[in-house]
């Protein structure tokens, strides 16, 4: 779902460079997990002359605006992801961070069964699986523990 100019517009915030290369990253890049530091360097990379605390200031605006996301992993580990209709659940590596999204029907159904049986409205959730990744590096860290 691409956010454009007159969606930034509708949420109340000026169309400014900053905001459209942060929207561009969010929605182009390959994973699209990305925390502000991520952003930021990103930027840098593409000689962007914008600051780290431009990059938060404008994240936080999305995010009143609902047009991202910020999860809150372990660690203090927090990443920006564009808000989606459909919902998923993450698995979060605990070596580099990285984190992949998945959806699986029987967890979600387990999970309104479980809301049911104690006589609870659910009305989200959040399900973030911690572990290792299939890097090398990683592999080897899990390995060592």
């Amino acid at each position: 779902m691409a956010i454009s100019n007159q969606d930034l517009r509708k949420a109340g915030l000026k169309v400014t460079l900053p905001r459209i290369k942060i929207l561009e990253l969010l929605e182009n890049s390959k994973p699209h997990h990305l925390s502000a530091e991520d952003i930021y360097k990103t930027l840098l990379d593409q000689g962007e002359d914008v600051g780290l605390a431009t990059v938060y200031r404008v994240l936080t605006q999305f995010e009143a605006a609902g047009i991202v996301q910020r999860l809150n992993f372990e660690n203090n580990h927090s990443v920006f992801e564009i808000m989606q209709d459909s919902h998923h659940d993450h698995l979060v590596c605990q070596n580099c961070s990285k984190v992949l999204e998945f959806t699986n029907d029987i967890i979600e159904h387990e999970q309104h069964e479980v809301a049911k049986k104690f006589g609870f409205t659910l009305t989200g959730h959040s399900l973030n699986l911690y572990g290792y990744c299939d890097e090398a590096e990683c592999q080897e860290v899990a390995r060592k523990k």
